[in-house]
């Protein structure tokens, strides 16, 4: 499976935000001929007094033709993901991670807004060129 444009940076920043990096692909089988690949996993690496929070992070560059087409794409695997993970790895969340850009323009579409808020769509907004992660949204 081809990795994303940003993928080495969008691990970079995460390791820069204190996190480990535990799967680069997370594997998920859904059945003895079907897997899911996610692009990262993570722990956070700073636990103080509560169990150290999972993630898995759906990379996402928009640099195709389409942002809608890109989005699509992305929606689905991300509820896949969601409902896979749900299923074998219930304490890992799903963040979709897209850049700073992106998320400035095409994603404050009201119906792409609709839609985040719809499907409670988790994000992390990285910026590919500082390979820092701008900001996160629950």
């Amino acid at each position: 499976m081809a990795k994303d444009v940003f993928h080495q940076q969008v691990k970079n920043a995460l390791i820069k935000d204190g996190w480990n990096i535990t799967h680069d692909p997370l594997t998920i089988r859904i059945s003895e001929a079907v897997k899911l690949q996610i692009d990262l996993a993570a722990e956070s690496a700073i636990a103080a007094q509560r169990d150290s929070e999972k993630i898995a992070v759906e990379i996402k560059s928009f640099v195709g033709d389409s942002d809608i087409s890109a989005f699509h794409t992305a929606l689905g695997q991300y509820l896949n993901y969601c409902q896979a993970l749900e299923e074998q790895e219930p304490d890992r969340i799903v963040y979709l991670a897209i850049p700073v850009e992106t998320y400035q323009d095409f994603f404050q579409l009201p119906f792409i807004q609709r839609t985040l808020r719809r499907y409670q769509i988790k994000l992390i907004i990285y910026d590919p060129k500082q390979e820092e992660i701008k900001q996160w949204i629950k």
